[in-house]
C-alpha cells in the first residue's frame, strides 16, 4: 500500500461508528452540536477530522461547551490545526 497523506483518507464505517460512540456526551447542548456535525459531515470525514474530534472529546463537558459556544478558543496543545478545523465545523450554523 502506498503511504498517502492520512489527512485526506476517509473514515471507514467501523471507525465512524466508533467515533460516534466516543462523541456521546453528558450535556445535551454538546450532543446537539455533535449531532448536527455528523448529519452535515458524516460522509466526508477523514482521519484528520477524527483526530481533531477525539482531542476535543478528551475535554470535560463544560470546557467543550465553552469552545463550541466560542466563549474561548483552543490553547496550547489543543490549538492544533485539526482541532481548529473540526471546531469550526462544529460551530457552523
Amino acid at each position: 500500500m502506498h503511504t498517502a497523506n492520512l489527512d485526506s483518507v476517509a473514515l471507514g464505517s467501523t471507525d465512524l461508528s466508533r467515533l460516534k460512540w466516543r462523541c456521546r456526551r453528558g450535556l445535551l447542548e454538546n450532543d446537539l452540536f455533535i449531532e448536527r456535525f455528523f448529519k452535515r459531515y458524516e460522509g466526508a470525514l477523514t482521519v484528520r477530522h477524527a483526530a481533531g474530534l477525539q482531542q476535543l472529546m478528551d475535554l470535560a463537558d463544560n470546557d467543550l461547551m465553552e469552545l463550541l459556544l466560542a466563549r474561548r478558543e483552543p490553547e496550547a496543545e489543543l490549538a492544533s490545526p485539526e482541532v481548529i478545523e473540526v471546531l469550526g465545523m462544529l460551530r457552523a450554523r
